[in-house]
C-alpha cells in the first residue's frame, strides 16, 4: 500500500511539474501590430510635399533615419601616425 500511494504522489508531482512548465503565457501579439500601424510624424527635415507623396514605406525609413541620426555618436577621429 504504500509503495502504491509513493508512486501515486511522485507520479502527480512529476505531471504538475511538466504541465506548469507546458503551460507558457500567450504572447502580446497585439502590441507587435499596434506598433506599425501607429501614425508617423513627419520629421523636420522633410518637406510637407515630399511627406504628403511618400508611401508608408518609404515614410517608415525617413522617420528611422530621422531617428537614428539623431541617436547616433558623433564619429570617432582616426589617429594619425603612431602606434
Amino acid at each position: 500500500m504504500n509503495k502504491l500511494l509513493a508512486t501515486l504522489v511522485a507520479a502527480t508531482f512529476a505531471l504538475s511539474g511538466a504541465a506548469a512548465l507546458a503551460a507558457d503565457a500567450p504572447k502580446d501579439t497585439a502590441a507587435k501590430a499596434a506598433t506599425p500601424a501607429a501614425k508617423l510624424e513627419k520629421p523636420a527635415d522633410v518637406t510637407a510635399d515630399a511627406w504628403a507623396k511618400m508611401t508608408d514605406a518609404e515614410k517608415q525609413k525617413a522617420v528611422e533615419a530621422a531617428k537614428s541620426g539623431k541617436t547616433a555618436a558623433a564619429p570617432k577621429k582616426e589617429k594619425k601616425g603612431g602606434c
